[in-house]
């Protein structure tokens, strides 16, 4: 993949991952900690989290195309990696009751839903993408001709 290309989707990635990491900070942030008031400040949180969360998916670029097999490891790998981000985060931070294992569990979930969702969502704009480069070519081959080998 080339490198626009690359930064491209992970500019795409970055605004889902704000909106998803917003969602669940609110449904975790209502589970256990409902009567917490927030100051402005706090509204950037997801975007940090966004920001830092596209660290790890850095492991995903290749100027080649992957195998299936490597593209699938290096999924795994910025997984663990996007974990370890948001545990750090979690464990840092003074605002995070990380003694209760129901939190750090809740954590951990929402991270791993949010991969799960965010591939998703990146694999249907690709699969419309690649529907549409299709009927292109096919409009194309219609209209000029199968050029023969």
């Amino acid at each position: 993949m080339e490198w626009k290309r690359f930064l491209v989707n992970k500019l795409i990635l970055f605004f889902m991952l704000s909106t998803l990491i917003t969602a669940a900070v609110s449904l975790i942030g209502a589970a256990f900690g409902g009567d917490e008031h927030l100051g402005y400040g706090d509204f950037l949180t997801p975007v940090k989290y966004a920001a830092l969360c596209m660290l790890p998916t850095l492991v995903t670029y290749a100027r080649r195309e992957l195998s299936p097999r490597a593209l699938l490891l290096r999924k795994a790998l910025m997984l663990v990696l996007l974990e370890g981000v948001m545990l750090f985060i979690a464990f840092t931070s003074p605002a995070i009751d990380t003694n209760s294992s129901a939190v750090v569990l809740t954590i951990a979930g929402s991270v791993l839903v949010i991969f799960v969702l965010a591939n998703l969502f990146m694999w249907i704009k690709d699969s419309a993408e690649a529907k549409r480069m299709n009927r292109d070519l096919e409009r194309f081959q219609r209209t000029y001709g199968e050029t023969e080998a």
